[in-house]
């Protein structure tokens, strides 16, 4: 299995084990992204990763995953999407252009884009409902170079959909430059 496939794999399952770890009372807490409570965020996570799977398996995903909303057990839900999305990329669709909402895209782009988003917003979580950050180096490391490959000025600041990069050490983790890099204070747990 590919590096960035093997890395999906296990941002996913630990993702899918702060989904299970969220408690009844913690779902209207807020979040360091600030479009989302832990509901919202529950929601976002599972409907994105569900048109993420069923586009890399080449099938039609005709819903609008921002509207998704979450049965009763979203950490079934999101591990059983994400084991479709695990499988596709296994089976090659890295490799070939993969049709997301609007446009195509490289298969490595849209494996690039999971990445930043279950590491980034799987933060997200952890810090809203204060469990531990799951993710190793190398898995925050793969996430943040595709963030350095992708995240463009234009996509920043107000009316944009991450924040003004946020500066750290130099010896920070990984997990913390990548959420630095997409707009999060990693000591406050606060959108820039």
């Amino acid at each position: 299995m590919p590096a960035d496939t093997a890395h999906l794999a296990a941002v996913i399952d630990k993702t899918t084990t702060l989904l299970a770890g969220i408690q009844p009372a913690q779902r209207a807490l807020p979040t360091p992204c600030p479009d989302y409570d832990v509901a919202a965020l529950t929601d976002h996570l599972v409907g994105w990763l569900s048109m993420f799977a069923a586009r890399a398996a080449g099938a039609d995903y005709h819903d609008d995953p921002s509207a998704y909303r979450c049965g009763a057990d979203p950490a079934v839900e999101f591990a059983t999407v994400g084991r479709q999305a695990v499988m596709a990329f296994e089976s090659g669709a890295a490799d070939r252009p993969l049709r997301m909402t609007s446009s195509e895209l490289p298969g490595t782009a849209v494996l690039g884009m999971m990445l930043i988003e279950y590491v980034g917003h799987g933060w997200d979580l952890a810090v809203a409902t204060g469990q531990p950050v799951p993710y190793t180096e190398s898995e925050a490391q793969a996430a943040l170079d595709a963030a350095r490959g992708m995240l463009l000025p234009a996509y920043r600041g107000p009316g944009g959909t991450f924040g003004y990069e946020v500066d750290v050490s130099a010896d920070a983790s990984a997990v913390d430059r990548l959420v630095a890099f997409i707009g999060r204070n990693p000591d406050t747990g606060r959108i820039s």
